[in-house]
């Protein structure tokens, strides 16, 4: 392949593994980049091609089926990535108004990504908080009676962590990190 890279390789190793261990003859596609997804965090092209090609058909198909549904993401994520929940509850308490000041502070739309890859932002149906609406995650931290002007603080505990965990890091301290922890 021309565009393959040692990224790349490793992607179509990984999905192979993946694939192997789900049968996916008689696994759904859906079901099969569902999981392709939860292993990486996106859909990898990569990977589209694989689960295509133990399918039998055409890539565009893959593609087709999951560019049809909004939960399915062809970037990779951020370290922190920011759902804004959506649900009834967190709609009617503002959930608009936050998204829009998070795109704002974040310099990025709704399904995107910050140039450091830090942080991505998505919306999301419900995150089954209702009763601290409006709600946002931010890596795996909830953040419960969301309000616009909590953003900013936010963001400043991020930074400020992975400012820390840094230079931890740098000195020997700490194990290098790649989850989606929160703040």
């Amino acid at each position: 392949m021309p565009w393959a890279t040692e990224e790349s390789d490793e992607i179509v190793r990984k999905t192979r593994d993946l694939l192997q261990g789900l049968d996916p003859e008689r696994t759904g596609l859906l079901t099969l980049l569902q999981q392709v997804q939860g292993a990486f965090g996106y859909l990898p092209r990569e990977a589209m091609i694989e689960v295509a090609a133990v399918k039998g058909i055409p890539g565009s198909n893959v593609f087709g089926v999951a560019s049809f549904y909004n939960q399915f993401r062809f970037v990779p994520p951020g370290k922190y990535p920011v759902k804004v929940c959506m649900g009834t509850a967190c709609h009617i308490k503002g959930g608009d108004a936050i998204l829009h000041v998070w795109e704002k502070k974040l310099g990025i739309q709704e399904g995107g990504v910050t140039e450091d890859r830090l942080f991505s932002l998505d919306r999301v149906v419900c995150v089954g908080c209702c009763a601290i609406a409006p709600v946002n995650l931010v890596g795996e931290q909830v953040q419960g009676s969301m309000m616009p002007t909590r953003v900013d603080g936010i963001l400043l505990a991020v930074r400020l962590a992975e400012e820390k965990r840094e230079k931890q890091e740098k000195q020997g301290n700490l194990e290098p990190r790649t989850g989606p922890e929160g703040p």
